[in-house]
């Protein structure tokens, strides 16, 4: 599975940016896509799954209400739709995909990973 993320951009507190990863290569309804983020000295932290085949979102506390996570399953396409954001949400963002029976939460879950694309949020 190859992946490609876009999206990013500088924002101001309280935009919006939709990212998105297009997916390659063979996908099941077992494929898990996810984000991740990488804020500069901190570890990469999980943002929000979706599963291919069952299409029920998993989020981290911290995104919550202000990001949703969607699927395109004709154009092989995960979005993240970034709403009300803050400065705590600048970061490189990636996303992943494998295959899983669960949604996977935790990065080294995953083997396949997009380049990253860097997501600034000015106050």
């Amino acid at each position: 599975v190859q992946l490609q993320a876009s999206g990013g951009g500088l924002v101001q507190a309280g935009g919006s940016l939709r990212l998105s990863c297009a997916a390659s290569g063979r996908t099941f309804s077992t494929t898990v896509m996810a984000w991740f983020r990488q804020a500069p000295g901190k570890e990469r932290m999980f943002v929000a799954a979706i599963r291919w085949g069952n299409a029920i979102p998993v989020y981290a506390d911290s995104v919550k209400g202000r990001f949703t996570i969607s699927r395109d399953n004709a154009k092989n396409t995960v979005y993240l739709q970034m709403n009300s954001l803050n400065a705590e949400d600048t970061a490189v963002y990636y996303c992943a995909a494998d295959f899983s029976s669960v949604v996977l939460t935790l990065a080294t879950r995953y083997r396949f990973w997009g380049q990253g694309t860097l997501v600034t949020v000015s106050s």
